[in-house]
């Protein structure tokens, strides 16, 4: 069965994710304790045992989720079973893809968590706190969604942020054009407008400050090509090119996250496995309302462990 190993990205983290794993898993403590050597804090702390304002700080939860996926990725690893050998994409979703690229060996854990570090410090500044917002638009097609930002943009940014399949979209943009999506979506057909509880507004032409000091971070990382082949967001195509992918992360903080064209490029490759590996589920769940005969699993606590390997062990290829 061709599989996928898909990685969470912001939204997914409670306080207590990866906390079983550590205390099962020395593999899983080893990984927990190099992300905090990488950022000089004691990050796993807050991770295990919160608050949760904190750890859902925009600086915390990125490099927080890469931590949790690649401690079950090493779990997984732990004996020998290497599932690389039995998958044929890794994607993730935003900063999931920094987690997918560890995982794949295109960079180090240290490198990733101070990345993210610097990713969710850049993005968090790049905009003051409550002249941007986000919100989910749900019961649209993305094409009436993009329809809808450009209605309500005036002149503003308001754009299609994450297209995460099912029909939901998120957008993004300054504060008062997002407000007026969210008024202007029930006229439009949407089921509901939710704005978001976010502190800045990701993923849209805003936060260019953020791409230009994220495009001299990655200029300074040793990026090696993955062992597979990385979907990426921007493009929902699949690249091992360094430099491309370099590339790619940097347009990542100003762009769309592709999601359902990911899944949908996936499934058109014969792709029938969607394997989460971190922090909850929520991709499992997309990979569902998306792919036409999808199978999922997902590894984040000690009893999803043995199942996962067991299920990549016999049917992934």
């Amino acid at each position: 069965m061709t599989t996928a190993l898909t990685f969470p990205g912001q939204g997914s983290q409670a306080v207590g994710m990866g906390a079983a794993l550590a205390e099962t898993y020395p593999a899983a403590r080893e990984v927990f304790d190099e992300v905090d050597a990488a950022l000089g804090e004691k990050l796993s702390g807050l991770i295990f045992d919160g608050p949760g304002d904190d750890l859902t700080l925009t600086r915390n939860a990125q490099p927080a989720l890469m931590a949790v996926s690649l401690a079950a990725m090493a779990v997984l690893r732990d004996g020998g079973f290497e599932p690389l050998d039995r998958i044929a994409y890794v994607a993730g979703h935003s900063l999931g893809e920094y987690s997918a690229l560890a995982a794949a060996g295109s960079l180090t854990i240290a490198d990733a968590a101070r990345l993210l570090r610097t990713r969710g410090e850049a993005m968090q500044a790049a905009v003051p706190v409550g002249e941007g917002a986000m919100a989910a638009i749900i019961g649209l097609d993305f094409d009436a969604v993009a329809a809808l930002t450009a209605e309500a943009a005036e002149g503003e940014v308001c754009q299609p942020a994450n297209d995460n399949g099912g029909g939901q979209v998120v957008i993004s943009g300054r504060a008062a054009a997002v407000a007026r999506a969210v008024a202007l979506a029930p006229e439009r057909g949407a089921r509901r407008a939710l704005p978001l509880p976010v502190s800045a507004p990701f993923h849209s032409a805003l936060m260019q400050p953020a791409a230009d000091v994220m495009a001299d971070a990655l200029a300074a990382v040793d990026l090696k090509a993955p062992r597979v082949p990385l979907v990426a967001n921007v493009t929902a195509r699949p690249t091992d090119d360094p430099e491309t992918i370099r590339r790619q992360l940097v347009e990542q903080v100003t762009g769309m996250v592709r999601w359902r064209e990911t899944i949908e490029w996936l499934d058109g490759e014969g792709v029938r496995l969607y394997a989460e590996v971190g922090a909850g589920r929520v991709l499992s769940g997309l990979a569902r309302r998306i792919a036409s005969e999808p199978k999922t699993a997902a590894v984040g606590k000690p009893e999803d462990v043995e199942p996962f390997r067991d299920l990549m062990m016999t049917e992934a290829g």
